[in-house]
């Protein structure tokens, strides 16, 4: 039996191919983009028997319907999620036998109402439990995506769930879903697998002493989280749509692209962005986060073009988008050089290195971030919750900063769209600003 965890490093999640050692396997919560998950099943020469769901994912669009449709799998997930489409509903207790191997279904509500853990045995050996968004490493998943008059109750939940999972073996292997840079986390660590034994010993939320504590914790710890999370678990409960194709790009021509109201998203890095761009252009650079941004900050109910350069996958583009329910109508031919070569305005909007900064600063970073040390004065709205408090921002020459630069481009071309000119991006993050600080001062 082998275990290969598919890591999304985009979204901070983990799924699971399982060898079941029979040339058939069990995936435990696989997206939508079932790109990575396919190559590890055909390289091992294995068919998808089964495949798992441990709760109604916000995050993504899970892929175990289409597995089941395009490839027979049988879709094992919580009866109390009242799924829309054919699948096998299991309550606390039940098992599936795997053909050698069994999955028990553990109900380990918090994160979701009908959130299942599956613990996986050999004979009655249990050699790992698929936690999905109940015990993560070093935390415990969220529990404020259902409802906020809920949040507190499924934290109650939570706490007692985690006591369940870790009366198992301390030798269990924990595989959960949620992990280092998902937003359904709590504070996100380094690993993304680990044992009872570790986090018994290690993980802060067990270390607590009481109930009180444990949500006191945990909801102190939560932060903002993108906006299409308040629909994806309902796509995920009726049953995504199924494909027949892999999502693309249909080119469009500048003549096509002015005859629509479209939303237009420039992937393309942020300095080529920076050079010259599409007036009204939302800049999301391609990146591993980039379905993240997309999710937050673009519209789902109208037509999303993109602009990007020649050498961008348009399949990694498209397949983001698809993994979170969106879809794009197409790409602009030729990008921003044919839009200006058919006589079309472009604009700017200037990059400045950590020694120029002068003046008022806007920080996009998330609170921790910003908590973890920030330019001197300057202003703190984090990038997903700027579209609704741009009025306070004050008039006048701006920075616009974030870790790196990608955030705050993208800022950026929200606040330029809005009519603000006076705008310059640093093209760093505090850290490049303390060490650019220190040189000057050392150089008198």
């Amino acid at each position: 039996m082998t275990v290969v965890p598919v890591v999304d490093e985009g979204l901070g999640n983990s799924a699971y191919l399982v060898d079941l050692g029979d040339g058939r396997a069990l995936v435990v919560d696989v997206s939508v983009d079932l790109r990575a998950t396919s190559a590890a099943a055909g390289r091992r020469g294995l068919t998808v028997a089964f495949a798992a769901d441990t709760h109604l994912h916000a995050d993504f669009v899970s892929g175990a319907r289409q597995l089941s449709a395009g490839h027979g799998a049988q879709v094992l997930a919580s009866a109390d999620g009242q799924r829309e489409f054919e699948h096998r509903g299991l309550h606390d207790g039940d098992e599936v036998d795997l053909g050698g191997l069994r999955l028990r279904a553990l109900g380990t509500p918090g994160h979701t109402h009908e959130h299942l853990s599956f613990l996986l045995l050999d004979d009655d050996r249990p050699l790992g439990v698929f936690t999905g968004g109940s015990l993560i490493v070093d935390s415990a998943a969220r529990t404020d995506l259902v409802s906020p008059d809920q949040t507190e109750a499924l934290a109650r939940a939570q706490y007692a769930s985690l006591q369940r999972l870790i009366e198992l073996p301390d030798a269990v292997a924990v595989w959960p879903t949620h992990g280092a840079g998902s937003f359904c986390s709590g504070p996100p660590g380094v690993d993304r697998v680990s044992t009872i034994g570790r986090e018994k010993a290690a993980n802060p939320l067990l270390q607590v002493e009481s109930e009180d504590a444990f949500v006191k914790e945990l909801l102190g710890s939560l932060g903002s989280f993108p906006a299409y999370f308040h629909r994806l678990a309902e796509v995920n409960r009726r049953g995504p749509a199924l494909r027949d194709r892999a999502p693309s790009l249909p080119p469009l021509d500048v003549e096509a692209l002015r005859s629509m109201e479209a939303e237009l998203i420039d992937v393309r890095p942020a300095a080529h962005f920076a050079a010259h761009h599409v007036p009204g252009a939302l800049s999301i650079p391609l990146r591993a986060a980039f379905a993240s941004w997309l999710g937050w900050l673009a519209p789902n109910d109208r037509p999303l073009v993109v602009i990007r350069d020649p050498d961008q996958d348009p399949d990694e583009i498209a397949w983001q988008a698809a993994k979170i329910d969106y879809r794009f109508t197409g790409e602009l031919t030729g990008g921003t050089e044919a839009w200006a070569a058919a006589g079309q305005p472009v604009e700017g909007l200037p990059m400045i290195r950590p020694g120029e900064v002068a003046g008022a600063v806007l920080d996009v970073r998330q609170e921790s971030e910003f908590e973890g040390g920030h330019l001197p004065d300057a202003q703190h709205i984090e990038l997903g919750s700027l579209p609704d408090r741009l009025a306070e921002i004050p008039r006048g020459p701006l920075v616009v900063m974030c870790g790196h630069g990608e955030r705050a481009m993208t800022a950026a071309s929200l606040l330029q769209r809005a009519g603000r000119r006076d705008l310059a991006v640093l093209s760093g993050g505090a850290a490049d600003w303390s060490a650019a600080t220190a040189r000057a001062l050392e150089a008198g």
